[in-house]
């Protein structure tokens, strides 16, 4: 390796099929639209968003040693990100992602993340075989992670001393997955992004507004949280205060990804010395663009 990253993605780098329509949708509905295939996966879509934010991100994944995975690691070396990190798989496929959004939101998806989820701890050799870190030199820069991967290995991820000096982002994946993040809130360890109904689901409750997840989060030993709501309020909570924003509005076209770019535009602000309340604001108005079909600067 020859490029010092930035920060480290860990977790799903897979093909997405997206479906989209303008029709409203409902159970049953069978209409036109666009149906397209392009690089994807939770770590995948914030490396793209820091990559544009002019961050270096290594990836931490599986990839199949298949057709669809030379594809796909081509595709992450042009998108500037580094790929000598990358578990390269001789018997899993390479992963995938698909989903329908109608104009009435995302009507279903199914992530097919299994290859991940089989790889287990292999994708983490390069922090301490010398590529990344050793057991000896922790790896203490920033570090994406999001919850596709098993409770198993984030509940080692939350502990391990091999990354107790990094700077941990967390996310959830989906709200299916949400409750893996319980790791990180009993260690309280790194910064969870979660919307509502994933900030629910980790505190086995129903929250009203970004404000009282939040809250509820930190209650329950969380150090640092980002609770969005789609487009009403958004709110960091921290030990030592909450800060609340309302997202600009915005004609939404697309929403696959959206948690993602906010998130990636958020560690990016950071990485860039913003204050909280500039982060939060850049970070939202990125979220915005995305959801709006226009791309992210």
């Amino acid at each position: 390796m020859t490029v010092t990253p930035d920060i480290l993605c860990i977790g799903s780098v897979l093909w997405d099929v997206i479906g989209r329509s303008p029709s409203v949708m409902r159970h049953g509905s069978d209409v036109s639209g666009r149906i397209t295939r392009i690089p994807g996966g939770v770590a995948m879509n914030i490396a793209m968003t820091l990559a544009r934010f002019g961050m270096t991100p290594a990836l931490l994944t599986t990839i199949g040693r298949d057709a669809e995975g030379d594809a796909l690691i081509a595709a992450c070396i042009a998108r500037g990100m580094i790929t000598d990190t990358v578990y390269r798989s001789d018997d899993l496929p390479t992963d995938v992602y698909m989903a329908v959004e109608g104009a009435n939101g995302l009507i279903a998806a199914i992530a097919d993340a299994h290859s991940l989820e089989a790889a287990g701890s292999k994708i983490l050799a390069p922090l301490t075989d010398g590529r990344l870190a050793t057991a000896q030199a922790p790896f203490a820069g920033r570090v994406a992670l999001d919850g596709n991967l098993t409770l198993a290995l984030l509940t080692q991820i939350a502990t391990s001393p091999v990354l107790a000096q990094a700077d941990l982002r967390v996310a959830p994946a989906s709200p299916g997955k949400a409750e893996r993040l319980a790791p990180f809130v009993q260690a309280a360890r790194g910064t969870l992004y979660v919307n509502l109904e994933e900030a629910g689901l980790l505190c086995q409750c129903r929250f009203d507004t970004s404000r009282d997840a939040a809250a509820g989060l930190l209650a329950r030993g969380a150090a640092r949280v980002l609770v969005t709501d789609g487009g009403a309020d958004a709110t960091e909570g921290r030990p030592d205060g909450m800060l609340t924003q309302t997202p600009p509005q915005v004609l939404v076209t697309r929403v696959t990804g959206a948690g993602d770019t906010f998130m990636a535009a958020h560690i990016a602000a950071d990485a860039q010395g913003a204050t909280p309340e500039d982060a939060l604001r850049r970070a939202l108005q990125a979220a915005a663009t995305y959801v709006s079909g226009e791309t992210v600067q």
